[in-house]
């Protein structure tokens, strides 16, 4: 059976019409799916007992297990156990007030699309325990709804605020980040990004949202540069990503779902043809084909002359500005030699840099460039006159490199299994 997150709006009426249910049906399972986010189908208390039980027996509600949470003051990074008992990461980005000025209602979440990778791009920590498998559409789906059922539940055992009682109260607790900010007025703003260096980028004109979805939300954007090569999972990635965006399922705008790649080309040019307007990154780490080869393997089927083109033919088709992915890695690719060579490749896509110092990960020989290394990085691209941003760090403290939490736990389970006998016919969670 597959789980019925995996299925859309247009597969359940076509089932509920066969079982001669009335269209209000639907739209009460998808209410109780999509914005209650239950677990379990005796929740469903408005659903009449027999659809239930058909519900049960031609699908499965499956949900992830969360096995450890950390948080940092800026970053909540969570590692899910599957039913396979496989290991998958998520990461909740707040935005910084500090960025936009203000507070801001925009939480980001980085979402995974495997388990493990195949590609081996040598900086990486997802590909260090190997690669195990797709995800499947519901499990990619459901980071989202555990994160807001976590939230849920953080918010329900916060005191309520004399002042400001409701949705607004889980910023009062004693010891509890704000997760959902406000303004003292009660309003959302329209935050403008800007550079480090204080200048304005375009701010995009918010998207429309049912009221009901967007007052049960707390994730509003989504980038999808989790553990895994998100294009190499592409249809599990799309069938789950249209179930994000619809208003009935995450109501999430695809241009605030932001897909990130290291360089597969045929799938970059299936993703232009593609209706949903989704934004796409790549991630590049070095822009002539000798460091490229060096850092990441998969450059050697797809040479930056392949990738550039299906950059081009993406934007043509979508009319979108590409970001590339830059990750400063120390005395590897933060040389001012390699500033001309990327400035004509962003210049030649009309693309954007986003420069990310590289998060350490145990066992890898990498570092990260000083603080005076990546501001002459940064300025020299700037004097180029390259749209470009430092990324400010976030979860540095939590290991928020992709894949360094599920390797750490799968290491210390192996060291556990070493050092202990279970009991007879006993399990290893």
């Amino acid at each position: 059976m597959t789980d019925i997150r995996a299925q859309t709006a247009d597969d359940l009426q076509a089932r509920f019409h066969a079982w001669g249910q009335p269209p209000y049906r639907l739209s009460q399972l998808l209410e109780w799916l999509y914005v209650h986010r239950v677990t379990q189908w005796e929740a469903m208390t408005n659903l009449p007992r027999t659809l239930r039980e058909q519900l049960r027996q031609h699908f499965t509600l499956q949900t992830l297990e969360l096995v450890r949470l950390q948080r940092s003051h800026d970053t909540a990074k969570f590692l899910w156990r599957l039913d396979d008992r496989s290991l998958i990461e998520s990461v909740l980005i707040p935005a910084n007030p500090a960025l936009y000025g203000e507070p801001s209602d925009r939480h980001t979440l980085c979402l995974s699309t495997q388990v493990g990778c195949a590609y081996g791009c040598k900086f990486c920590a997802s590909g260090l325990a190997g690669w195990k498998r797709n995800l499947r559409v519901d499990e990619i789906v459901n980071q989202v709804l555990a994160v807001e059922r976590w939230n849920e539940g953080q918010k329900s055992t916060a005191p309520p605020s004399p002042n400001r009682p409701g949705r607004d109260a889980c910023n009062e607790t004693p010891t509890a980040r704000t997760l959902i900010p406000r303004l003292p007025n009660g309003e959302s703003p329209q935050p403008a990004s800007v550079l480090d260096n204080g200048s304005a980028l375009h701010s995009p004109p918010p998207e429309a949202r049912s009221s009901s979805q967007a007052d049960s939300r707390l994730v509003t954007n989504l980038v999808i540069m989790g553990m895994g090569e998100p294009l190499a999972n592409y249809d599990n990635l799309m069938q789950a990503l249209k179930i994000l965006n619809a208003p009935w399922g995450g109501g999430i705008g695809a241009r605030k779902i932001t897909i990130s790649t290291s360089g597969l080309a045929p799938q970059i040019r299936k993703l232009a043809d593609e209706p949903l307007p989704f934004r796409l990154a790549i991630s590049l780490q070095g822009a002539t084909d000798a460091l490229r080869d060096r850092l990441m393997p998969l450059n050697r089927k797809y040479p930056l002359r392949e990738l550039a083109a299906a950059g081009q033919y993406y934007q043509e088709k979508k009319g979108r500005r590409i970001s590339f992915e830059y990750v400063l890695i120390a005395g590897v690719n933060d040389g001012l030699d390699q500033v001309k060579p990327l400035a004509a490749l962003a210049r030649r896509l009309n693309a954007k840099v986003n420069l990310i110092p590289y998060n350490r990960v145990e066992d890898l020989p990498w570092a990260r460039p000083p603080q005076a290394a990546q501001q002459a990085f940064l300025q020299a691209l700037a004097r180029e006159q390259i749209a470009v941003t430092l990324r400010r760090e976030k979860g540095r403290d939590l290991e928020a490199a992709c894949g360094q939490l599920r390797l750490k736990t799968e290491r210390d389970l192996a060291e556990l299994r070493k050092s202990t006998t279970p009991r007879a016919g006993g399990r290893w969670r």
